[in-house]
């Protein structure tokens, strides 16, 4: 399937009545000016799928990714969260076909972005972008907890502890500042954080892209496990189609702000129906790469 239908690829396909999506992303639109940087991007994400978003710099991934985070807003098109429209013309209500659930009591912004947060949460390449420097990697894990779920100081410890424990890291790094750790272990920090409120969703932008090939299988392990055992959902955005193909089962292809595949993640992968889908899996460098190749069917694609 090409193009941008509104197609199921984040799970199997829904009968009335079972469960709906998590995440449902409408003819989403993102215009800068004259540039159209996302144009109609649809699709779904089933409780417990992996999705993946793939495609080059400049074609439009990172940026649906912060939509979807609340980081930017859309220029048209609706994202829905457990139930409840969260970006578009009717951000803040339920979904029409939802009925009441997921209903901000009181609404207001900022008690909109807490309830956002407290379902999606967002890990980037960088992960000082969600650690504080100042302080250690059990308070920056403890921090959200503060603010979602305050309670007693005692039990904040403990889900700290468990947290750390979860993601491969001792008590004595959650006593570490950031800087005092290694790429790996900010990454696993950054990771227990982002679970420390139970999200729906988590949305991994480039989250491994920085770390040695040896680390990011770690920490791609680490994400599978993770979800098996919690049934957390993922958006994971990557250039690198070989991550993509061990974390996700389901992928959107990219390009120039529009999909232009979509799929089974292996099924593209082995088959791959678009041309730019093609030319993406010829530039992995191998053995027989022919650069020559891979150069004149990039001209053809530019010039379709």
């Amino acid at each position: 399937m090409t193009g941008n239908t509104p197609a199921d690829t984040g799970g199997s396909a829904v009968a009335d009545g079972a469960a709906r999506p998590v995440l449902r992303v409408t003819s989403l639109v993102k215009r800068f000016g004259d540039v159209t940087a996302v144009d109609g991007v649809s699709f779904d994400l089933m409780p417990g799928a992996s999705l993946g978003i793939v495609g080059e710099s400049g074609s439009g991934k990172t940026t649906t990714a912060r939509v979807l985070a609340g980081l930017e807003r859309p220029t048209s098109g609706t994202v829905e969260l457990d139930g409840r429209v969260v970006a578009g013309p009717e951000a803040g209500r339920p979904a029409a076909r939802g009925g009441t659930r997921g209903r901000v009591p009181g609404g207001g912004a900022r008690r909109d972005r807490l309830w956002r947060a407290s379902r999606l949460q967002m890990i980037f390449q960088d992960p000082y972008g969600s650690l504080d420097p100042r302080q250690t990697v059990a308070r920056s894990v403890a921090e959200p907890m503060r603010l979602h779920a305050p309670g007693p100081a005692a039990g904040r410890r403990a889900r700290v502890r468990e947290l750390l424990d979860q993601v491969g890291l001792s008590e004595r790094a959650g006593g570490s500042l950031p800087r005092d750790l290694s790429g790996g272990q900010r990454q696993r920090a950054a990771i227990a954080r982002a679970l420390a409120v139970r999200p729906r969703v988590l949305l991994l932008d480039e989250a491994v892209a920085a770390l040695d090939v040896s680390i990011q299988a770690q920490i791609l392990t680490l994400l599978d496990g993770l979800r098996r055992d919690t049934g957390i959902s993922y958006v994971f955005v990557s250039h690198d189609l070989a991550v993509v193909r061990h974390v996700t089962e389901t992928a959107i292809v990219m390009r120039h702000g529009r999909v232009v595949e979509r799929g089974g993640t292996e099924r593209i992968l082995r088959e791959p129906r678009h041309p730019y889908t093609r030319l993406l899996l010829d530039s992995i460098p191998s053995p027989d790469w022919d650069l020559d190749r891979v150069a004149r069917d990039r001209r053809a694609l530019d010039r379709l």
